[in-house]
């Protein structure tokens, strides 16, 4: 089944737009989509890097959080920023990179090591967001 997403797109500055990915694949298809609309376009390393970081924050809400609530990207000339709303209070575990492949623990650091900065905020209803911006 394709799942069709919506987008509300604010074309004022700083630019920015919304969605409800249902995985991490809509998630990279509306990224890459919103880089491409920005002038002047990111390079090809900015929005590679935007990619892996939707997708992974994505990811982790749905995979810890059980749901995506809103993943937000806004824009100005200097950082793209990455939120992801999930229902969940809990905050993003650092844990060992696991080596067999098993269990994980490569994608909170990977984040880290990707943004500028990260913050996790509370949310609406209790759950929480997770806010990441790279520069542009």
């Amino acid at each position: 089944m394709q799942r069709r997403l919506v987008i509300e797109d604010h074309p004022i500055q700083p630019r920015q737009c919304v969605c409800r990915p249902g995985s991490a694949a809509d998630a990279r298809d509306f990224a890459r989509s919103f880089a491409a609309r920005l002038r002047p376009e990111p390079s090809a390393l900015t929005t590679e890097n935007l990619l892996l970081l939707v997708s992974e924050l994505v990811a982790n809400a749905l995979r810890h959080a059980g749901a995506v609530t809103a993943l937000h990207l806004r824009a100005d000339h200097e950082r793209i920023e990455v939120c992801v709303e999930d229902p969940s209070p809990t905050h993003p575990q650092q844990r060992d990179p696991d080596l067999s492949g098993n269990h994980g623990g490569f994608g909170w650091p990977m984040v880290h090591a990707l943004a500028l900065d990260v913050a996790i905020l509370p949310g609406s209803g209790g759950g929480k967001t997770v806010q990441a911006a790279l520069a542009r």
